[in-house]
């Protein structure tokens, strides 16, 4: 089956690798891996990553976040993904303080703060993996799309998956988690009613054996693993 992923950026750095060894991650190489697991005639066709840019100032390392993701999305464009970015959203807010687990929250007790939000990145993926199962019915069938899997956790994506399911009930639709090994995360129902198959979780193993080589030949600048990574 010919296979499109779409790859939350968002869901995927924390779901799956921070706090990880395993952040030069070779996308392409696990998506292919995992979806020939599921399905063994499937075979990667396209690869499209939906991320947001670091935001120096409010990021762990500063500058070196974000050119730490520069880098790795260049490494990602190089072995064909597809790159799209949304956008960040940051104004001032009103939330209940915290006082301890405790002491329920409470709408009189209210402290000022930043609200940073990912903007327009799920309703681009939604959009997007409808766009391509529609695109489908204008092509001849051996180059068709064949399978769309989501790789997120994110719950907003069922009415997109819901739709594509209703419309287009040939395509064949799975999703994977990037739940990593040994975290306990709730499996969101609402995606897998909707989907063929579903992966639960990524081994540390899985992870460990497509990573990229630390520099990567580009035919000008090569492409060098950060150093904190």
């Amino acid at each position: 089956m010919r296979t499109a992923c779409f790859v939350d950026g968002y869901n995927l750095f924390y779901g799956l690798l921070a706090g990880t060894p395993y952040k030069w991650l070779d996308l392409p190489s696990l998506l292919a891996h995992i979806i020939r697991v599921e399905y063994p005639d499937s075979t990667l066709h396209d690869v499209s990553f939906f991320t947001t840019g670091v935001m120096p100032t409010l990021a762990t390392r500063g500058r070196l976040s974000k050119e730490a993701q520069d880098t790795y999305l260049r490494a990602l464009k190089t072995r064909g993904v597809d790159v799209f970015y949304g956008r960040h959203q940051l104004e001032p807010r009103n939330a209940p303080r915290f006082v301890d687990k405790d002491t329920p929250a409470s709408r009189a007790d209210q402290i000022g703060i930043w609200k940073l939000e990912e903007k327009e990145t799920d309703v681009h993926i939604a959009i997007s993996m409808y766009r391509l199962a529609a695109r489908q019915m204008a092509l001849p069938p051996e180059q068709r799309i064949e399978q769309i899997v989501l790789v997120s956790a994110d719950t907003d994506m069922t009415p997109a998956l819901r739709a594509i399911r209703e419309d287009f009930p040939d395509l064949h639709l799975g999703v994977i988690l990037p739940h990593r090994e040994g975290a306990k995360r709730t499996v969101p129902g609402s995606l897998k009613l909707h989907t063929n198959w579903m992966r639960h979780v990524v081994t540390n193993l899985e992870l460990a054996e497509h990573q990229f080589p630390p520099r990567i030949p580009t035919r000008k600048k090569p492409i060098d693993k950060p150093d904190y990574w």
